[in-house]
């Protein structure tokens, strides 16, 4: 019962983390029927995949308030709720309006879990950070692929994409179920994460607003990414089986990235140059998708997926630029709020310009641009400090 005791919370947080990117991603592979069934123009198409990091923005900032009043277990409850009825909702929806309204919901408990997995892993395993976040960075990887990789199947198998989305409300409510005995567990909002970190002093800080663009840029190309690149490559000839296979390798790719990165940046003083390897592979897919989408299509979608290996970096730097757990919660409340805000660029831009433009080298250009700040905030967050720190300076 002890070991039961000390490892079920991590057993909940790698249910949760499978969980919080599916709702999103699973829209991809289906978004043109989407559209069409529902009757989507194209700046809603792009309204849709933008969705995520709006809510994100959004409601991940109220995450560390809300989890001081009710405690981190009880606000993860909140959020899996959020996310079966939200993705119930959607399911079952007959306008377009309505599926971007229950769409949001699901996102809003998606965006509570995202800020707050940082600071369970510093409470329940804050010796043994490197490995917790090693392993629910690998799990959400695993999400991500599967529902990229296996929605369109689904939906040929099962008759439709609402069938195929179906399958986000079951693996949400075993998350559910797998947070049932940590409830039961009654840790009070205080307690949880000792005295709270105002968003506001983050926000003077140089650390958290490198953390905030670092942030918002990668989600802005992760979520272009994985909204828009079936799309791409339906556009220059591929089949839809095809285009959602290269989705599925640009999420399935990073799986084993996800497990080793946040493992060496717990090591690491300055990971910088792993960051800058990673951005390497993101120009240079983006080039070959710009260049010769069919010649290896395969080859671009390897790269840009290990060009997306920034997300699991960034994870492990909340993990590490912050001591306390009141703080982590201050800090990825801050970086993902912010950066999320930022980040709606991203996918909102893509369809957009390719509305505007009939094609792909303007949203896929602006990408390529994004990664200079990219690039100048990513160096100043791997930097060896602490934003306590930086908090005193304020202070």
């Amino acid at each position: 019962m002890t070991w039961l005791r000390r490892w079920w919370p991590l057993v909940a947080i790698l249910a949760l983390a499978f969980n919080l990117r599916p709702v999103a991603s699973s829209i991809g592979p289906v978004l043109t029927e989407i559209t069409v069934d529902l009757g989507l123009s194209g700046a809603t198409a792009g309204l849709l995949t933008s969705l995520p990091t709006i809510c994100f923005a959004v409601f991940g900032a109220t995450a560390p308030w809300i989890s001081q009043r009710l405690g981190l277990s009880w606000t993860i409850a909140l959020a899996l709720v959020a996310l079966i009825v939200g993705q119930t909702g959607r399911v079952l929806a007959p306008s377009g309006t309505l599926f971007l309204g229950w769409s949001m919901l699901a996102l809003a408990g998606m965006a509570l879990a995202n800020v707050l997995m940082p600071t369970l892993v510093r409470l329940h395993y804050p010796d043994r950070i490197a490995l917790a976040t090693s392993l629910y960075s690998l799990t959400l990887s695993l999400g991500l692929t599967a529902a990229s990789s296996v929605t369109v199947p689904l939906a040929n198998a099962l008759g439709g994409w609402r069938a195929a989305l179906s399958a986000g409300i079951v693996a949400a409510a075993l998350a559910l179920l797998c947070w049932l005995p940590l409830l039961l567990r009654g840790r009070s909002a205080t307690g949880s994460t000792g005295k709270p970190v105002s968003l506001a002093r983050v926000a003077r800080t140089p650390l958290g607003w490198a953390m905030a663009v670092f942030f918002g840029i990668q989600s802005a190309q992760a979520y272009s990414i994985f909204g828009w690149l079936p799309s791409v490559y339906r556009g220059a000839g591929l089949s839809e089986v095809e285009a959602g296979l290269m989705l599925g390798i640009a999420t399935g790719v990073g799986v084993i990235p996800a497990f080793l990165i946040p493992a060496y940046v717990a090591r690491a003083r300055n990971p910088g140059r792993l960051f800058l390897v990673i951005m390497c592979f993101l120009v240079v897919g983006y080039v070959g998708l710009l260049s010769a989408p069919t010649t290896v299509p395969w080859l671009w979608a390897v790269f840009l997926a290990l060009g997306t290996t920034s997300f699991p970096l960034i994870l492990a730097l909340f993990g590490t630029r912050a001591t306390t757990p009141a703080a982590t919660a201050a800090l990825s409340g801050f970086a993902q709020a912010v950066g999320y805000a930022i980040a709606t660029v991203g996918p909102l831009s893509f369809g957009i310009l390719h509305q505007v433009t009939g094609g792909w080298v303007a949203p896929i250009g602006l990408q390529l641009a994004l990664c200079i700040p990219m690039v100048i905030a990513g160096l100043y967050a791997c930097r060896p400090i602490v934003i306590e720190d930086q908090l005193r300076w304020g202070a």
